[in-house]
């Protein structure tokens, strides 16, 4: 990765879990379908949709890793109901992609997009939040295959399904739409503090419009 920006923020107060989760000493690998195989030649990251100068920015993977490197301690709460405390992650802050390829003055959601199309919405004040980070490392090592090599986004504040592994880029949007877990019952949002794990939860305004 490129020089290092910036070390670490902590868990903002918050030590105690959110409710109905149990703490995790291990961490285990949870997804969707096979793992995919990296090919750096034919790898890239790219932002798109509705940025601010209407073009596109793209990233090879050389150049992705050269980007400012920032570790954040933060937890890691799945919608299965575990949590693990206290990690160190380490990559590219979503800020600093927003600053390199901002988005338009419309803009109200991101879509993070990952191998084999997975997708998954984020309203953009999660995004943007200082400890949402494309993690490329955990505790000081490199990510393994089955936990998101070469990038998985970690969204701390939000379930762990909020954050893809894999990720490839993302599309910035004037309107919310619902990414590939959101589709099939999850919450729109979110929040492990309110236990937002359900769609049949949301309130009005949660999600997008019918």
């Amino acid at each position: 990765m490129g020089q290092p920006e910036s070390r670490e923020y902590s868990e903002s107060g918050q030590s105690e879990l959110p409710p109905g989760q149990r703490l995790q000493r291990g961490w285990p690998v949870t997804h969707y379908g096979p793992v995919p195989k990296f090919k750096p030649d034919r790898w890239e990251f790219r932002v798109f949709g509705a940025t601010a100068d209407g073009g596109k920015r793209c990233w090879n993977h050389q150049e992705f890793t050269a980007l400012p490197f920032s570790s954040v301690v933060a937890d890691l709460h799945c919608v299965t109901k575990f949590s693990m405390v206290g990690a160190e992650w380490g990559g590219v802050l979503a800020r600093r992609i927003l600053e390199l390829a901002p988005p338009a003055a419309g803009v109200t959601h991101v879509m993070v997009w990952a191998e084999y199309g997975f997708s998954s919405n984020l309203r953009l004040e999660d995004f943007a939040a200082e400890r949402t980070v494309f993690a490329t490392h955990k505790d000081g090592d490199l990510l393994t295959a089955e936990h998101g090599f070469p990038v998985r986004l970690v969204v701390p504040h939000l379930y762990a399904w909020k954050g893809p592994k894999w990720v490839r880029g993302i599309e910035y949007m004037t309107a919310d739409r619902r990414g590939f877990w959101e589709e099939r019952g999850y919450h729109n949002i979110g929040d492990p503090w309110s236990e937002q794990r359900y769609s049949y939860q949301e309130e009005p305004g949660d999600g997008p419009e019918l």
